[in-house]
């Protein structure tokens, strides 16, 4: 991300997190130059994005403030702690969400796909027809259980920016992020066992608890924080949970980066009562802010962090090639996915490592965080125009999702339905918890390019959001009619 950009997102989320009210001066340019060593020409352009974000208004002498009518909608509400560990739910729902298969004429904003339509890509398919026209047998043999060395390295390359320092002898490759964040839970836990997870949270963790015959404890999420470390302390004394999940940066759904002193402390207490963390990372490399947030792997010294992500959001889902670093539970993990995929396919191993070695990710990271910043703004603005007054709305601070929390007692599972007509699909909410939780909340994802279409399609979801609601207001007023 440009020098412009980082500052400008640093500066959106101070104004939006209040510690620049409406109708207070921002810094001036000279003492935003001094403070971040940037030159003011630099100071200047981010101004000037956030004037095209309606974020900060120029007075003629007087410098940079933030507009006085600004209004942001209210962030959702913080989750309630569950009162006890579940068995996870909505199966039912999750299958129609990710069994509809890509249509032209479908307009799919529920699904967690990134935009794959970027010419940065062209290099990474010219590596696969490169591969596939070598004719090396070596593409199709079943490969290393643990993955391509020369992938791995360059893996443990890529992960230096998260703060950790690995081997390609401490990770092994997987199919896709989904089977990392699988063979990390069945490395640790047995059926009937307790994970203890953020809530909302990411639906194919909630799954594979439930398949595992595992129960899952909710713990109550701060929506630019994370999780509450005291709600967590509390359940750790009362239950015997086996393992904390969490997706600490740009969380899926709420897109929150955890701070590092969170971090830190939820370590201690992972050690403090010997569990393992399962972490999932694979949205952390799309944060607006540079450098890229610090993993909690980062802050591990006794191996207890399963650290699991992918190049399905990054790259494309389909080439379906992911990893694990899971410290102290390597040889257990090395079974399960033995037990479950066994070697990942080599082709498409083999070019992502050629991609990664000619230097053309970054390129690539650079232009999809602008591209999904800019969504994000749109987004946002979209809903506050187009939804009923009153709705909520995430502030992710990375990758592409948007969590949107309408009035206690909407059903977003309705909303859905209604919506098939007009070729529109959202993800409900409900499938985001493991108790069907969320039924009034939905996710949208905001990675293709903004246009009319998708602008057409928001305003579309708000006005059935509305006739929605007149609908449940009306058909209560009749029965408060009859029941008088």
């Amino acid at each position: 991300m440009t020098l412009y950009l980082n500052l400008a997102e640093l500066l959106g989320t101070r104004i939006e997190q209040g510690l620049y009210r409406p109708g207070d001066r921002l810094p001036s340019v000279r003492s935003l130059s001094q403070e971040h060593g940037v030159s003011l020409s630099t100071v200047q352009q981010a101004y000037r994005h956030l004037e095209d974000m309606g974020l900060a208004s120029p007075r003629p002498k007087s410098g940079y403030f933030v507009p006085l009518g600004r209004q942001m909608p209210a962030l959702p509400q913080i989750s309630r702690a569950a009162q006890r560990p579940v068995e996870v739910s909505q199966w039912d729902h999750v299958l129609e969400l990710i069994s509809s298969s890509p249509q032209h004429d479908m307009l799919q904003l529920g699904r967690g796909r990134p935009d794959i339509s970027s010419p940065t890509l062209k290099p990474l398919l010219r590596n696969l027809s490169r591969q596939a026209r070598r004719q090396d047998p070596d593409v199709l043999t079943y490969g290393s259980i643990r993955g391509d060395i020369r992938l791995r390295e360059q893996i443990a390359r890529l992960m230096l920016d998260s703060g950790c320092q690995l081997e390609a002898e401490d990770l092994v490759v997987t199919t896709g992020c989904h089977e990392a964040l699988s063979a990390a839970v069945r490395a640790i836990c047995q059926p009937g066992d307790i994970v203890a997870v953020d809530s909302p949270s990411f639906h194919g963790v909630m799954q594979a608890l439930k398949g595992f015959g595992m129960k899952a404890l909710e713990l109550p999420t701060d929506p630019l924080t994370g999780i509450n470390l005291d709600a967590l302390e509390m359940a750790l004394e009362q239950w015997p949970i086996k393992a904390i999940q969490l997706t600490p940066n740009c969380n899926n759904p709420l897109g929150y980066i955890m701070p590092d002193a969170n971090k830190r402390a939820l370590v201690a207490l992972a050690q403090r009562f010997d569990v393992a963390i399962i972490e999932d990372d694979v949205y952390a490399d799309l944060a607006y802010s540079y450098p890229r947030p610090r993993s909690i792997k980062s802050f591990d010294e006794d191996g207890r962090v399963l650290f699991c992500s992918s190049f399905s959001k990054t790259l494309a889902p389909g080439l379906r090639v992911g990893w694990i670093a899971p410290g102290r539970y390597l040889e257990q993990v090395v079974h399960m996915k033995y037990l479950g995929t066994g070697s990942t396919a080599q082709l498409p191993q083999l070019a992502i490592a050629e991609y990664l070695k000619d230097g053309h990710y970054e390129p690539h990271l650079r232009r999809m965080r602008a591209q999904y910043l800019r969504s994000r703004d749109l987004m946002v603005d979209w809903v506050s125009r187009y939804f009923p007054a009153g709705t909520r709305v995430s502030r992710p601070q990375g990758s592409f999702m948007l969590w949107v929390e309408m009035p206690q007692g909407f059903d977003s599972q309705k909303l859905n339905r209604a919506l098939l007509p007009h070729k529109i699909q959202i993800a409900p909410g409900s499938i985001f918890s493991a108790a069907g939780k969320y039924r009034n909340c939905i996710r949208l994802n905001y990675a293709e390019p903004p246009s009319d279409v998708i602008e057409a399609a928001v305003k579309q979801i708000g006005a059935t959001i509305a006739e929605l609601i007149d609908e449940a207001d009306l058909q209560h007023t009749q029965a408060l009619g009859q029941w008088r």
